[in-house]
C-alpha cells in the first residue's frame, strides 16, 4: 500500500527556490549565489565588481538593495506560493566596497493571509551595511505543482 507524504518543510523551500532560481536572469546575471534557504529564510552572496561601484567609488546602492531584494525573493517563495514584492525600504549604514562579498540574509517576520513581513541584513566582512524590510503579497499559483510537493512511501 502507498501512503503520500509531502515532502519536510526544508525540502519544499529548497526545491522551490531551485525552480526560481532557474527563471531568476537578474539575480544570477549579476553574480549572485544562492548561500542557504531554509523555510521563510534565504542567505544570498554576491561580490561588488567594478560596473557597480559609483562616482564616490563605492558599492552603488542599487545593486546593494538589489541583493536584499532578491535575498527577500527567495525567503518568500519558500512556501510554494508564488509572491512578490509590494514594498521595500533599505537603510544604508556603511559603504559596500569594491571586491566585497556582501551577504544578505533574509528572515520571515510574520506571514498572514497573502501578506508578509520580512528583514534582511547585509553585510560585508560580517560588518552590517544595510538593513532592508519588505512586504510582501501571493499572487496565486505555485512554484511546484502537486505531484511534485508529495513522494510516495511504502
Amino acid at each position: 500500500m502507498n501512503v503520500k507524504a509531502t515532502l519536510s518543510p526544508q525540502d519544499l523551500a529548497r526545491a522551490c527556490a531551485d525552480a526560481m532560481w532557474k527563471e531568476d536572469d537578474a539575480s544570477q546575471g549579476l553574480g549572485m549565489e544562492i548561500v542557504e534557504i531554509k523555510p521563510g529564510q534565504a542567505t544570498l552572496s554576491m561580490t561588488v565588481r567594478p560596473n557597480m561601484v559609483n562616482g564616490q567609488r563605492i558599492a552603488h546602492g542599487g545593486f546593494i538593495f538589489t541583493l536584499a531584494d532578491s535575498a527577500f525573493a527567495f525567503a518568500c517563495n519558500t512556501h510554494n506560493d508564488r509572491v512578490v514584492a509590494a514594498e521595500g525600504n533599505i537603510t544604508f549604514i556603511r559603504p559596500g566596497k569594491l571586491g566585497d562579498l556582501l551577504v544578505a540574509t533574509a528572515r520571515e517576520i510574520s506571514r498572514s493571509g497573502r501578506s508578509g513581513i520580512y528583514d534582511v541584513r547585509v553585510t560585508a566582512n560580517d560588518i552590517v551595511i544595510a538593513e532592508f524590510r519588505g512586504h510582501s503579497r501571493s499572487i496565486g499559483g505555485t512554484w511546484l505543482p502537486a505531484a511534485d510537493t508529495e513522494t510516495k512511501q511504502k
